[in-house]
């Protein structure tokens, strides 16, 4: 942590997380403070992903035509079947292929390839 000029103020929390914290810090070697600190220190620095695996991991990825089970309405991407919806709720146009560019949930939105980006 940043050397920086201290502060202080009241902190309440329940009596069972003070004990956590106690032995938390007691496991460290360290003070209660100095472990509460870390904890802020950590907690306020790491980057949070709100982003789903899918969102992640798929957004922009081509998807095939041979990809698509149109039988059930489902679309294979890296081996895991999702429901999908065609951007302006366009019907799924047979031997082109799609871009992701929604992952909500279990459900990507896909929008189709003009010939020129094929």
């Amino acid at each position: 942590m940043d050397k920086d000029e201290m502060t202080t103020f009241l902190f309440r929390l329940p009596a069972s997380l003070k004990e956590k914290l106690s032995k938390k810090a007691k496991e460290e070697n360290k003070s209660v403070n100095a472990t509460l600190q870390s904890i802020v220190d950590e907690s306020l620095t790491k980057p949070t992903s709100s982003e789903s695996l899918e969102k992640r991991m798929f957004l922009g990825k081509r998807v095939s035509a041979r990809q698509f089970d149109e039988l059930d309405g489902l679309v294979k991407v890296d081996g895991i079947y999702y429901r999908y919806l065609i951007e302006s709720n366009q019907p799924l146009k047979l031997g082109h292929d799609y871009i992701i560019i929604e992952a909500v949930g279990n459900i990507l939105t896909l929008r189709p390839l003009n010939n020129k980006e094929e």
